[in-house]
């Protein structure tokens, strides 16, 4: 079978103040269909901007990026914003939660953009909170619930609308250890017993350690 993700020589550039400057050279990378991969790399790296490609949050100025065999570098705006919903569940290092929406309509936020009925938007939400053990806090606001308890909230948003790759920034970079803990264990659960092709950026060895494979990111090289 073709890998899900094939980053093929792929380069980004961000223009500053008049100047170009380079952020990814040449990236070629493939990755295999329920894999959990750890990007690492020291900080201006081009860790989250790797991440954001192929999450289809940013375009490359060159390359090919193919994710389940479609190029998303071709894909409009538009197009690329449905297909980022339809396929992509993002984790994020400060939760990114509602502050005025329960864990149950945060969960729920993604699965308004589909066809989905009321009813069937609340068995997938409760199911979700239900696979990150938070199912009896789902009535609970965010400033009720602990950091680790917010990032299993972002984690079953991430996972509700049943996506093709599940990508995180620094997932557990705001927990502390015991929370992080938890968090990687949940992750490696969903790659493992729920078969999800996972990619994260971090800066922590021990949770790059919890992933199947790592690769390093130096000055935009992939090495």
């Amino acid at each position: 079978m073709p890998p899900i993700i094939k980053v093929q020589n792929v380069s980004k550039t961000y223009i500053r103040d008049n100047f170009e400057v380079p952020v990814l050279n040449n990236i070629n990378l493939e990755i295999e269909e329920g894999d959990f991969l750890a990007l690492m790399g020291p900080s201006g790296s081009g860790k989250t901007t790797l991440l954001n490609l192929i999450a289809g949050i940013d375009t490359p100025n060159a390359g090919q990026l193919f994710v389940a065999n479609t190029d998303i570098a071709t894909l409009s705006e538009t197009a690329l914003a449905k297909w980022r919903a339809n396929n992509v569940g993002f984790i994020f290092q400060f939760y990114n939660l509602i502050p005025v929406l329960t864990a149950f309509d945060n969960v729920e936020l993604p699965l308004l953009l589909t066809n989905l009925s009321k009813a069937e938007r609340k068995k997938q939400a409760e199911t979700a909170l239900e696979i990150v053990g938070l199912k009896d806090r789902m009535d609970h606001y965010p400033k009720q619930l602990s950091g680790g308890q917010e990032q299993r909230v972002a984690i079953a948003r991430a996972i509700v609308t049943d996506p093709l790759i599940i990508v995180g920034d620094e997932p557990t970079g705001d927990l502390d250890k015991n929370s992080a803990e938890e968090i990687l264990t949940l992750l490696e659960r969903l790659n493992k017993e729920f078969k999800k092709t996972i990619l994260i950026v971090t800066h922590d060895p021990h949770a790059a350690e919890r992933a199947n494979h790592t690769r390093h990111l130096e000055k935009g090289d992939l090495v």
